[in-house]
């Protein structure tokens, strides 16, 4: 795996099908000092990250989203594969228990205020 300069920005891979979600959420991570990738449901985020999960720090995935599997499925495939890639999961709907989500992952309920997940992340980078 390659290695990023340590002053490069941290990457998250922000997967929401809803479309003002993604984007405000989006500008919020950017905002706080994260560079994003978008994808809109899981299979756009594999394909996004069969060529660039080198890059990736932080997998940002709503749970309920439609295409061929939902959140916590694609976390299972993230962490199998690329086992680096920190996991956040976000639901409005489901609550999955912590031994639900793969790797030690976190989960916040939607809806959540930029604040939570930028917490969130900054706090599993560094137990990284």
């Amino acid at each position: 795996m390659k290695r990023r300069p340590p002053e490069a920005l941290p990457v998250v891979l922000l997967v929401e099908d809803e479309p003002l979600v993604r984007m405000t959420a989006a500008d919020e991570l950017e905002d706080a000092g994260f560079q994003v990738l978008e994808a809109a449901n899981a299979d756009i985020a594999l394909a996004m990250l069969q060529s660039r999960a080198d890059e990736v720090d932080i997998l940002f995935t709503d749970i309920d989203m439609p295409g061929s599997m939902d959140g916590v499925s694609l976390a299972e495939r993230v962490h199998a594969t690329w086992p680096h890639i920190l996991l956040l999961l976000s639901s409005g709907y489901a609550r999955p228990s912590e031994d639900e989500i793969p790797d030690h992952g976190h989960f916040i309920p939607k809806p959540y205020g930029p604040p939570t997940v930028i917490c969130h992340i900054r706090e599993m980078m560094d137990r990284a």
